[in-house]
């Protein structure tokens, strides 16, 4: 039995929402095991699965809503939403992408991309102390970057202050030219990149000037009490439980803090313990504090980054086993 589906689209929503050379439609076809055509009126979905052709139906009506807020609908944008049209109906992920974070100093309107994302914005937005903890590539450090930009433009924040352990990823610091600030700026790069994106350069340069924004390694933290502040604390996990602790008790009156980091990738030296991870733990439950856990499925970047998270996660779980195997 063949079981169809009609949906009324305008001609330009389905050129939005086809990708080149139907790229968008092929996926579709595949993901849902269905066939797609084009009427005079839209589209006809066809296969022999009915739960199929729903669902397709479904991501087509997300995907056009998205189309029609000016949204980009690309290869990603269709993976993603498909992924959440089996947990979720249209309309949730019409709302989740109408959600604005942030808005950058060329006027392109930022959005959470996930459930996940989502939830994270709103427990930094209601909480003084936020954990963001996952993998790379899910926007935890950027979607915290853009509400601390939010939130001084409102005149929530006096200051962004934003740090991160100066700690290698397998490189050496001694080896590379200039004092400490110049020897730590590549690893702060990211951070620069967020911020000119979102104030503009020339303003950028300009609060930087001031002493509005402050970008510094965790070291410079110490003996200080920051009020009015918006603080981010990237790369968590390589801080140890004693510069965590330190970084912490900084928090002034009417400070935000917000601590990113992925605790699969510490770099600690063999045998340090992870201070996000003790953090975590110890004050997840308190009031005022909340603790966000992303996974590959929030990944935003290029879709081979989910999938190569999830082969090391497979991996990591094939060790285990075989690690259990020989000792028994």
């Amino acid at each position: 039995m063949t079981y169809e589906k009609d949906i009324k689209l305008s001609s330009e929503i389905f050129f939005r929402i086809s990708g080149a050379m139907d790229a968008n439609l092929e996926l579709m076809e595949k993901r849902f095991g269905v066939r797609i055509h084009a009427t005079s009126e839209g589209i006809k979905i066809s296969g022999n699965e009915q739960h199929g052709v729903e669902e397709c139906a479904e991501l087509i009506s997300a995907l056009s809503a998205l189309a029609r807020q000016g949204q980009t609908v690309d290869r990603v944008v269709v993976e993603r939403c498909a992924d959440m049209i089996e947990r979720v109906d249209a309309g949730e992920i019409t709302d989740l992408y109408s959600e604005s974070v942030a808005v950058t100093a060329r006027g392109k309107k930022i959005f959470c991309k996930t459930f996940n994302q989502r939830e994270y914005c709103r427990a930094i937005k209601k909480n003084t102390l936020t954990f963001g903890i996952g993998p790379a590539g899910t926007g935890k450090t950027y979607l915290a970057v853009a509400l601390a930009v939010s939130a001084y433009r409102r005149g929530d924040a006096d200051r962004i202050i934003l740090t991160r352990p100066a700690i290698e990823a397998g490189e050496k610091l001694g080896f590379l030219p200039g004092d400490l600030q110049m020897k730590v700026d590549p690893y702060l790069r990211p951070l620069y990149d967020a911020l000119e994106e979102l104030f503009g350069v020339e303003n950028y340069g300009h609060l930087i000037e001031r002493g509005i924004i402050e970008i510094a390694p965790l070291a410079y933290m110490r003996g200080r009490t920051l009020s009015r502040a918006f603080i981010i604390l990237d790369e968590a996990q390589n801080t140890t439980e004693e510069q965590m602790k330190m970084f912490l008790t900084r928090m002034g009156e009417g400070s935000k803090v917000v601590v990113t980091g992925d605790i699969t990738q510490i770099d600690l030296p063999q045998g340090g313990r992870s201070g996000l991870k003790q953090a975590a733990a110890l004050l997840e439950g308190i009031d005022d504090i909340a603790v966000c856990h992303m996974t590959d499925k929030d990944v935003v970047r290029h879709e081979l980054v989910q999938k190569i998270i999830r082969a090391y996660e497979r991996g990591k779980d094939e060790s285990k086993v075989q690690t259990t195997k020989v000792q028994s």
